[in-house]
C-alpha cells in the first residue's frame, strides 16, 4: 500500500494543494483538508483514480456514487482533465453538496435511502454504459489518493503520536495508516464514527461487514453502509489501533469550539474526529495529536444551529 501512495503523489500533486497544518489552542494540531479543492480531502482519491486510467477510457466519462463530497471531487477532476461525470447519490444527500456537484458540471442521479444502495446501482450503471465507475473507498487507488494526506503530515511534522481519522468507508482511514505507520513506528491511529452510523465500527467488531441501518446524522460525509467484500474492511481491521463513536451533541460542540477557536466552519465528519480527540485528550495530553478536518461542507441548516 505504501508504494501506491506514493506513486498517487506522483500522479496528484500538480493537480491538488499542499494544505497547511494548524497547532490549535484546543489541544491538537489540525490538518487543513477543508481548504482543499472543492473543501474536502476527497479530490485526492477523485484525481488518483481518473489519471489512472488511460485517455480512451476516461474519455467516455466516469460514474459515482456518493453522498456529497466524492460527487464534488469527481465532478471538479472530470471538469478538470475535459471528461464527464455522472453522480449517484441516495435520498437525502445534503442539498448544499448537490448543488455544488451541479454547479461543476456533473449530472446528478437518485438512488436508494443509503450510500451503499447509491454504489451498488452506480456499479451496475457503470457496466450498463460501458464507463469507470469511481468508488468513494472501495478502490486500491482511490486509498492510495487519500493516503497523500499522510505525505504532507509526514512533511509538515517531525513526528505525531497519534491521529483521529473520521471513519465512514474507511479509504481516508487506511491511506493515512498505510503510509505513516510505514515511517513513524509506533504511531496510533484512531478511528472516529458517530453513534448514529458507525457500520465499520460495528463490522470490525462483528469480524465481517455487516447492513446496518444508519440513523441521521451531522456526519453525512461518513454515514451509510458499506460496499459487500470491501477491501477497506481488512485494511481498518490491520490499521486502526482504536475506534471512538461520538454523539450528535458532541459533533456539533465539536463544530462550534472550531469556529469559537479559529474563525472557520468545517463539517459534521471533520467534527466527529475533533470530538473523538475530545474524549481522550488527557491521555494526548504535551504529545503531538493530529485531527485531520477532512472537509468544510457545511448544510446550511447544520450552520444556522
Amino acid at each position: 500500500m505504501g508504494r501506491e501512495v506514493l506513486h498517487a503523489e506522483e500522479r496528484i500533486r500538480p493537480w491538488i494543494l499542499e494544505t497547511p497544518v494548524l497547532p490549535s489552542p484546543l489541544g491538537p494540531v489540525f490538518k487543513l483538508e477543508n481548504r482543499q479543492h472543492t473543501h474536502s480531502f476527497k479530490v485526492r482519491g477523485a484525481f488518483s483514480k481518473l489519471l489512472a486510467l488511460s485517455p480512451p477510457d476516461r474519455a467516455g466519462g466516469v460514474i459515482a456514487a456518493s453522498t456529497g463530497n466524492h460527487g464534488a471531487a469527481v465532478a471538479y477532476a472530470a471538469a478538470k482533465l475535459g471528461t464527464r461525470a455522472c453522480i449517484v447519490v441516495p435520498q437525502g444527500a445534503n442539498p448544499g453538496k448537490l448543488a455544488t456537484i451541479r454547479a461543476l458540471g456533473a449530472a446528478v442521479e437518485t438512488h436508494g435511502t443509503d450510500s451503499a444502495e447509491a454504489e451498488a446501482h452506480a456499479r451496475r450503471e457503470s457496466v450498463g454504459r460501458g464507463i469507470p465507475y469511481v468508488s468513494p473507498y472501495n478502490d486500491l487507488t482511490v486509498i492510495a489518493g487519500q493516503g497523500t494526506v499522510g505525505i504532507e503530515l509526514a512533511r509538515q511534522l517531525p513526528r505525531a503520536e497519534v491521529v483521529f481519522i473520521a471513519l465512514g468507508g474507511g479509504g481516508l482511514l487506511a491511506g493515512v495508516a498505510a503510509h505513516l505507520k510505514a515511517i513513524w513506528p509506533g504511531v496510533v491511529v484512531i478511528g472516529c464514527s458517530p453513534e448514529n452510523s458507525a457500520v465499520m465500527i460495528a463490522s470490525v467488531a462483528a469480524g465481517r461487514i455487516l447492513e446496518l441501518e444508519s440513523k441521521p446524522t451531522l456526519s453525512d460525509g461518513t454515514a451509510g453502509g458499506i460496499e459487500p467484500g470491501a477491501i477497506t474492511f481488512e485494511l481498518c481491521r490491520a490499521l486502526a489501533d482504536d475506534y471512538i463513536t461520538v454523539s450528535e451533541a458532541e459533533i456539533l460542540a465539536a463544530m462550534r469550539r472550531i469556529y469559537q477557536a479559529h474563525g472557520f466552519l468545517v463539517e459534521g465528519a471533520a467534527g466527529v474526529a475533533l470530538a473523538g480527540y475530545f474524549r481522550q485528550a488527557e491521555q494526548w495530553r504535551d504529545r503531538t495529536a493530529v485531527v485531520i478536518l477532512c472537509g468544510g461542507n457545511v448544510n446550511p441548516a447544520v450552520l444556522a444551529r
